[in-house]
């Protein structure tokens, strides 16, 4: 098929409920709760006949995006921005995002942006016949390994997580602080380590800490092994930021402080990164996240991956963009740990003993049943009193 010929002619949303398999939190609040449907906005992008899919995933407790901005964000900005747009150009795109949604301080509804950039990456890819990694020309790795995600309140029930993840064939262990104070998040540190000696282990607060508590927490967390401090410190504690990772005998990652590409290099000018975190939602899709991985390599940034507890869709485009920049982990992808993938038919990701091939089906490599999509859709915008 002619990729020139190809123009966005129908932009759909679809808010679904999917089935929460546990309980999780970050230091902001509760992320998913065991027995209560967890909502993600699927989009698709149609043009010529050809379709593909995209995923948001609204997490109020780590960012401002809800499940009823994304959609009304996307069918009132976002689709009519590039009704008519030649879908290959996605530059193009970009800038048309840009205009009907502004960045402000950085970017501008990143999560609602994202669902639309990748739906156009599965499109393409569908239309070529190839998949996203071979459309970009870059593809690293075949297979990723994934971190179990530890989010805890005791010891004991941490060490179970531990050991669930073990059993499920999972190596290495990414623990949520950030929750409690300073000397109980250490203990949940602790037990991960007693529970598992030798497995890659790294923490993330989510913004919770001080600098000062951050530098008080640094040198004792990398005494139990634990091999970066993602992002420890308010997105936007730039000051705060350099002055830890001028002090800190641990990394620092940073991960809700790098939205847009020039987040990145702000950060790398004033010399207060160790390691960027690749989140393709956070970073508004696949397009500026390819840039903002490019700007890291290049600027002798290490790079980690990491996701939003997304289903399928959302796994696969994570696992395109960390091959192509050989991410291969361990990297948090955690959705198939907390929500489960029913929309998802035949062709999907394939995952075992905590080890995600990367797609090689035309697109993303996953399979939408479109039917099973409209059985599980809720209208979020409807009143509830």
């Amino acid at each position: 098929m002619n990729l020139n010929s190809l123009t966005v002619d129908r932009v759909e949303t679809y808010a679904v409920a999917l089935p929460t398999l546990r309980s999780f939190g970050v230091s902001g609040g509760s992320v998913a709760v065991a027995g209560r449907p967890s909502i993600r906005v699927l989009v698709k992008v149609s043009a010529d006949g050809v379709h593909g899919w995209g995923e948001a995933t609204p997490i109020p407790a780590w960012t401002y995006e809800t499940a009823e901005s994304i959609v009304t964000t996307i069918d009132r900005y976002l689709a009519p921005a590039i009704l008519g747009h030649p879908a290959w150009d996605l530059d193009g795109v970009t800038r048309l995002f840009d205009r009907a949604v502004n960045r402000g301080f950085s970017i501008g509804a990143p999560l609602a942006k994202c669902a639309v950039d990748v739906a156009l990456h599965d499109l393409l890819g569908r239309a070529a016949g190839v998949p996203v990694g071979v459309l970009w020309g870059q593809r690293r790795a075949e297979e990723i390994q994934l971190a179990w995600i530890v989010s805890g309140q005791t010891p004991v029930e941490v060490a179970e997580a531990v050991a669930e993840g073990k059993e499920a064939g999972y190596r290495a262990f990414k623990v949520k602080i950030g929750l409690h104070d300073e000397e109980t998040d250490l203990s949940v540190v602790a037990a991960v380590r007693d529970s598992a000696p030798e497995a890659p282990l790294w923490v993330d607060a989510n913004q919770g800490y001080t600098c000062d508590a951050a530098l008080r927490l640094a040198g004792r967390l990398l005494d139990l092994g634990v091999t970066a401090f993602e992002q420890p410190l308010p997105a936007n504690d730039v000051a705060g930021l350099r002055r830890l990772r001028g002090s800190s005998p641990l990394p620092v990652a940073l991960d809700e402080s790098l939205r847009h590409p020039t987040d990145l290099a702000t950060f790398v000018k004033l010399g207060a990164i160790d390691v960027a975190i690749a989140k393709v939602q956070r970073s508004g899709g696949l397009t500026l996240s390819r840039r903002l991985c490019q700007l890291a390599e290049d600027s002798g940034v290490r790079l980690m991956g990491s996701g939003l507890t997304d289903s399928d869709l959302g796994l696969a485009a994570s696992l395109h963009l960390f091959a192509a920049h050989g991410i291969t982990g361990p990297v948090d992808l955690n959705g198939r740990q907390f929500i489960a993938s029913p929309y998802a038919s035949g062709t999907t990701v394939k995952l075992a003993a905590g080890v995600a091939e990367v797609p090689t089906s035309p697109g993303l490599g996953v399979e939408v049943d479109e039917s099973v999509v409209r059985e599980l859709a809720v209208n979020v915008l409807e009143r509830r009193d």
